[in-house]
């Protein structure tokens, strides 16, 4: 059962991850547009894909948490768990502000910039290393 419920779990992450990079990558290409044809229809996309990938980061957690269940005493007592836990909760933060700014794009009153979004692209990357470090190595 561990073992399957692991799979589940690194499947959903890939999902999950999969959208939260592109869905800035959409956002870059919003924000340097001036065709409003063009942003018209990146807006439409980024608010498809980001209802497409949430249910990925709820059901990426609730195959973590169900993990963590089956050994909460090893899980809950290593330092290591909790900083993941931690980088979790940092990217369901970004993952709702990446809500924030389809909602934006999509009502037309998003200012931020291509090169903004670039920067803002980068984020999940270092979330990544840090969680997969994390779960690989077990430090601490």
């Amino acid at each position: 059962m561990y073992l399957w419920l692991k799979a589940f779990h690194i499947i959903f992450v890939v999902c999950w991850f999969a959208g939260i990079f592109y869905l800035p990558r959409i956002l870059v290409h919003y924000a340097g547009s001036d065709n409003d044809a063009v942003r018209s229809h990146l807006a439409m996309m980024a608010r498809k894909l980001y209802r497409f990938v949430t249910p990925f980061m709820v059901i990426t957690i609730a195959l973590g948490l169900a993990l963590l269940a089956l050994n909460p005493g090893y899980y809950l007592d290593s330092a290591w768990m909790w900083l993941k836990l931690a980088g979790v909760a940092c990217l369901v933060g970004y993952h709702v502000v990446c809500g924030r700014y389809v909602r934006a794009v999509n009502e037309n009153r998003d200012e931020h910039s291509h090169v903004y979004f670039r920067f803002f692209n980068e984020i999940p990357v270092l979330f990544l290393f840090g969680i997969v470090i994390l779960a690989v190595l077990k430090p601490f």
